[in-house]
């Protein structure tokens, strides 16, 4: 694989990139994707931007605040001189940024890039044994942290904290802060709203993303400046198609491929705006997007599901695209959101390897249970465990290629996801004859009881239909006689009581509405099902309260 010369003087990323004949197949299939050798994602996104639609349209909001493009492009430029100035920050050097989804932690992303450093950002819910395993792994020269959450960083690790967006001083930084509370924004304040961007390469690392893996040393997946580009230019240009007068909202953290897209790079792209909320349920979420008039909506099934099972659907009605992504989005809540709020769902599959979506659908292109079509620019195959095509509407791996791909930082379990040129994503997907893609199964989600298989997400649609389950989540457990029997966690919906009967009930529905092998063997009920700071569903905890 041919690299351009890089402008990185700290090598440690390329360093560390797979050999070439571990990389995946790249594909450029539509000119758009046809970058310049040397290009600086920050610049594309932010300063050509203002250039082009004017420096005084909206940018990032707060519920309290609005910063303006030409708002962001000083504070992007003085961050960028903080880093490189006085921290000492030379190209490639990593920079951790730790903090919630404020204009803030979206501002230093932005001058991490333009200065040629890489970006890695993290969840603001990781704990310090979590924190050291990421730092072991991208050795950060230095943080960037939201003043309240300092404690976890790990020691000896430089820090530069900065306030929320409420407490700073104002988004041209003339004067310093005096409330002891933003240390970036007093050193913000000492240098000009300009800033030379660093000429990165196209295929220099931007960003390291390490993935929500469930156990063991995670794995940081490396993307260039020309992905970042890449994914407004398929999943977001083609399928979610923004406006520069759209307003995106969302709950997935920056730090999360799935929000950095949604929350950052695809409204800049348009030249939209978008509004940053720190936290919210769905409840909040939906009166939050009626209140504020968002158009672009980006969260997790879950939230759907809940937002309409509290009767808050009508509050989504001037939604123009609502994005599902993170995990497989059931049939009957595509169904029931088309049919409250009018609309249909933008249903997608992306990984942090692959940095976003891949499959989807938009409008009436959608077909609940279905996830989508391949997303330009990309090809997606469904492929046995021998690396050959499966038969339309047999299941198999889904492997995909694209203008990104899996490249891990120096890690050996490159050769697990990449095989003969594809990303295989660890899924279980049917290609329909007609180009559609089904989800069946995460691959380690896969029953095997009694000889039959059974997909844990075809049970999960079940038990959703019945009027008492408010959320489920179906695993394998061991059985000595069938070898694993399928076993439900339930979320019961409020004022019913779990005991036997429900189980009965829960069961014979089940019985009655899909192949009777598939029913749950085993009911049990809890308050609230585990899942990450991104919001996935951890099966393996569920795994392991079986055993335990």
């Amino acid at each position: 694989m041919r690299l351009t010369p890089s402008a990185h003087t700290d090598s440690f990323c390329r360093d560390r990139l797979p050999p070439g004949d571990q990389w995946p197949r790249l594909v450029f299939d539509l000119p758009e994707l046809h970058y310049p050798d040397r290009v600086n994602a920050a610049t594309v996104l932010l300063d050509d931007t203002a250039a082009r639609l004017g420096a005084d349209r909206p940018c990032l909001r707060s519920l309290q605040e609005t910063w303006t493009y030409g708002d962001v492009l000083a504070r992007a430029n003085r961050i960028a001189h903080v880093l490189t100035a006085e921290l000492g920050v030379v190209p490639g050097n990593r920079v951790l940024l730790r903090g919630t989804n404020t204009p803030w932690l979206a501002a230093c992303w932005l001058g991490v890039l333009k200065a040629g450093a890489v970006a890695v950002t993290t969840m603001p819910m990781l704990r310090r044994g979590e924190l050291d395993k990421i730092t072991d792994r991208a050795q950060p020269s230095v943080a960037l942290c939201d003043e309240r959450l300092l404690d976890e960083l790990p020691p000896g690790l430089p820090v530069v904290a900065y306030g929320t967006a409420s407490n700073a001083t104002g988004p041209d930084d003339t004067e310093p802060d005096d409330t002891g509370r933003a240390g970036l924004a007093e050193r913000c304040a000492r240098h000009p709203a300009t800033f030379a961007d660093v000429p990165t390469a196209a295929d220099d690392v931007a960003l390291l993303a390490f993935t929500s893996g469930t156990t063991g040393t995670p794995k940081a997946t490396m993307h260039f400046h020309r992905d970042l580009l890449a994914i407004a230019d398929t999943f977001s240009r083609h399928v979610v198609r923004p406006e520069a007068g759209d307003l995106f909202c969302g709950t997935p953290p920056l730090a999360f491929t799935f929000g950095l897209g949604g929350m950052l790079v695809f409204p800049l792209h348009a030249g939209a705006s978008v509004l940053l909320l720190e936290r919210a349920t769905p409840k909040e979420l939906a009166s939050v997007v009626a209140e504020q008039a968002v158009t672009v909506l980006f969260t997790a099934p879950t939230a759907y599901r809940a937002i309409l099972g509290s009767g808050d659907g009508p509050l989504l009605a001037g939604v123009r695209r609502a994005v599902s992504a993170g995990e497989a989005l059931p049939a009957a809540v595509a169904e029931r959101y088309r049919e409250v709020v009018g609309s249909p769902l933008i249903d997608g599959i992306g990984s942090t390897e692959m940095l976003h979506v891949f499959i989807s659908a938009a409008g009436d292109d959608a077909r609940p249970g279905r996830t989508g079509k391949v997303v330009p620019g990309f090809r997606a195959a469904v492929l046995d465990v021998d690396g050959h095509p499966v038969q339309d509407g047999a299941p198999g791996l889904l492997a995909v290629q694209g203008p990104t791909g899996c490249r891990y930082l120096g890690d050996p379990r490159q050769t697990d996801y990449v095989r003969n040129g594809w990303n295989i994503t660890g899924d279980t997907y049917v290609r329909e004859p007609d180009g559609y893609f089904r989800f069946v199964a995460r691959s380690d989600d896969m029953i095997v009881s009694s000889g039959y298989n059974i997909a844990a997400p075809e049970v999960e649609e079940v038990l959703l239909t019945h009027p008492d389950v408010e959320e489920c989540a179906v695993v394998g457990t061991p059985d000595p006689d069938r070898g694993a029997v399928v076993t439900a966690f339930v979320v019961l919906r409020p004022g019913v009581a779990p005991g036997p009967d429900v189980v009965h009930a829960l069961q014979d529905h089940a019985k009655a509405v899909a192949a009777p092998y598939k029913y749950p063997r085993r009911v049990r009920f809890l308050d609230a099902l585990p899942r990450n700071a991104s919001g996935k569903l951890q099966r393996y905890l569920l795994r392991e309260r079986r055993r335990g």
